[in-house]
């Protein structure tokens, strides 16, 4: 479930005291997806029934659980105090180097476009199952590593940003012991 349905059915479900009824709301997030909401009941904890379409909502208590459409306008001005979604770009390299893949230098422009002085920013690097464990975990905080500094070179205030190397534990495209998969051996930067 997204925060933005998690944070609607909170303040939707009329748990700040006092609330003479209750409901639920399930509304649709920036980036199209909705998630699911159950409502269980509070003394058997068996559930109730769920909210499962983007903007829709149910009155709480008196049993079943009966959905109707929700008003998402409503709530515009609760959605426009939550963070945007994160984005998440992705680079890709030459086997065994920390060398940009040619076709990744564009997503390099794309994060100067959006990275501020205000960005959250993770940059995590993988390899491919090519070579022993360890090295892949010295070559992905190696990729990761560089993928800042390039980043730092265009002007960008990310000398503070989150670094990790995961090696080989986290392929994109699972595949066996010593395989050469372009796909795995990545950067992925995610802005908040």
């Amino acid at each position: 479930m997204s925060a933005r349905a998690v944070l609607a059915a909170t303040l939707g479900a009329g748990l700040l005291a006092g609330c003479a009824s209750s409901s639920v709301s399930l509304l649709q997030d920036a980036g199209g997806g909705t998630g699911a909401v159950a409502v269980l009941d509070a003394e058997t904890e068996s559930e109730l029934g769920a909210l499962t379409e983007a903007n829709t909502q149910a009155r709480l208590g008196g049993g079943a659980l009966s959905v109707r459409p929700a008003d998402a306008s409503r709530y515009a001005d609760l959605m426009a105090w939550l963070p945007a979604p994160p984005r998440v770009y992705v680079m890709y390299f030459k086997l065994g180097t920390t060398e940009l893949d040619p076709g990744s230098q564009p997503v390099l422009a794309a994060l100067r476009e959006i990275v501020n002085e205000r960005s959250d920013v993770q940059i995590t690097g993988h390899t491919d199952t090519v070579g022993a464990s360890d090295a892949n975990d010295r070559l992905s905080l190696d990729r990761a590593v560089e993928i800042r500094a390039a980043l730092v070179r265009l002007g960008l205030p990310l000398a503070n940003a989150k670094v990790s190397g995961r090696g080989e534990r986290e392929l994109l495209l699972p595949t066996a012991d010593g395989v050469a998969e372009p796909a795995n051996r990545r950067v992925e930067v995610i802005v908040r």
